[in-house]
């Protein structure tokens, strides 16, 4: 299996048919046959793969336009984030376009999930599969997002082990993944599926597991006692600077005081977390906030310390964004109707965002360097409603032009994101120059390097 089927979520592995029609179509599940088989689908020809004269096979592309969308919107925020502030990710509180990038991920991985698990033949294999998988995912993320590469402006590479960054987008997409694999596998019951509610009834369990990973958060969020904590950085003429930060508190939501920073740093220890946090962006950190700029005369001593966006109990809650994909899945293999579908999309998109602005009125801010319950409520949501209005458009009605840069970007979603998003192409046309490194590619074109 690919690295592209990683983040994917295996969901290549079903052709989908077309629910108002009766047409038949054959589902390719990890190779298994059927009940009834003589041999599994795999090893039989390209062309016995057929659907029958007068059928025709139709695959959910919602799936890959939602996908390749999500993309587009990730390049679109990291080239000119830095130039709109108003769609860069928000320093801290609120919630602005760059930060439903993440969830989107996490919210179709678990809508891919529930295809590709509908039928389990071996738990244990599909569980060790699923385990193999997050583990590539994560050694990619770490060879991308640990710093090994230096930069685009910089020809060398490598990493000390020492400060490596533990945790990145593909560490914590491969830990979302598998925990939802793992529940798609194991946590589900045989009960006839015909109404929401035995739907709900079925996959109960799965419930059972966001919401006890939601209340774990909350009660560490706001729970965990926060000390005083101290961290150096690099001063002049490579000296350490000290800086101390007084805590002392509980339940604290802000960049200095909160139980995720707290965790990071005395589980993964601080010089392992990400060094250029979005807090930097703060009115108190920058005299240009929301833009990066120098440092206000009375700064928080907090402004310069190490913060990791995708942190250990942060991820927590990525985990339930996924969860909640996951049960949209269900819905595409439970109902056939396409208005069945998108009804119970529409409702449970709608009370998640009723519930996000309900929390956020009484004070559970979207946050998503913390990744709050409203933060998570407010982005399925979102997701949610752009999903049904793709699936509308592209599967309901058949409007595939317009959408077939999307879909392409979709198919190709990893190897997109490997050599924009973590720059390994700019490092490619920049490592071609004459003579001198400053001599490349792009300044030949004149790009300027």
């Amino acid at each position: 299996m690919g690295m592209y089927e990683l983040i994917k979520g295996d969901d290549q592995s079903a052709v989908a048919a077309d629910p108002n029609n009766n047409h038949l179509a054959i589902d390719i599940d990890e190779g298994h046959a059927k009940p009834g088989d003589t041999k599994p689908l795999k090893s039989l020809p390209p062309a016995a793969i057929l659907l029958p004269p007068s059928t025709q096979s139709k695959r959910l592309v919602s799936l890959d336009v939602f996908r390749g969308l999500t993309v587009a919107l990730m390049i679109l925020v990291d080239d000119a984030g830095s130039f709109f502030p108003a769609i860069n990710h928000s320093p801290w509180n609120g919630v602005t376009l760059a930060d439903f990038v993440m969830p989107f991920f996490l919210f179709i991985v678990g809508v891919a999930l529930g295809l590709a698990y509908k039928r389990v033949p071996n738990r244990v294999v599909a569980t060790r599969k699923a385990i193999l998988r997050a583990l590539k995912l994560c050694l990619l993320g770490l060879v991308l997002q640990g710093g090994y590469f230096h930069g685009i402006h910089n020809l060398t590479y490598g990493v000390d082990i020492a400060y490596i960054r533990w945790m990145g987008i593909l560490q914590r997409i491969a830990i979302a993944y598998l925990l939802a694999a793992v529940s798609e596998i194991w946590l589900r019951s045989d009960d006839a599926v015909d109404s929401g509610y035995s739907l709900l009834t079925r996959y109960r369990f799965q419930l059972l597991v966001g919401l006890v990973l939601t209340i774990l958060y909350t009660i560490l969020l706001y729970g965990l006692y926060v000390p005083d904590w101290e961290y150096q950085i690099p001063g002049e003429r490579t000296a350490l600077k000290t800086f101390s930060v007084k805590c002392g508190v509980r339940g604290d939501t802000g960049p200095g005081c909160n139980a995720v920073g707290m965790i990071d740093r005395k589980i993964m220890g601080i010089q392992h977390l990400y060094r250029r946090p979005v807090y930097e962006r703060t009115q108190e950190c920058s005299i240009n906030s929301p833009e990066n700029g120098p440092l206000p005369p009375d700064a928080p001593s907090w402004c310069q310390a190490p913060f990791d966006p995708e942190g250990l109990l942060s991820s927590v809650m990525a985990i339930v964004t996924c969860l909640i994909g996951l049960q949209f899945g269900h819905v595409i293999v439970h109902f056939k109707d396409h208005w069945d579908r998108i009804f119970h999309w529409l409702i449970s998109s709608f009370s998640l965002l009723a519930l996000a602005f309900a929390l956020d009125f009484f004070g559970v801010h979207m946050n998503k360097p913390l990744y709050s319950l409203s933060y998570t409520c407010v982005t399925a949501g979102v997701a949610g409603l752009l999903f049904a209005g793709i699936y509308l458009l592209v599967d309901v009605y058949g409007f595939r032009r317009p959408t077939y840069v999307m879909e392409w970007m979709g198919m190709h979603a990893l190897s997109i994101y490997i050599l924009i998003a973590c720059n390994i192409l700019p490092i490619l046309i920049q490592g071609f120059y004459w003579k001198d490194p400053q001599n490349n590619l792009l300044a030949a074109i004149g790009i300027a390097s």
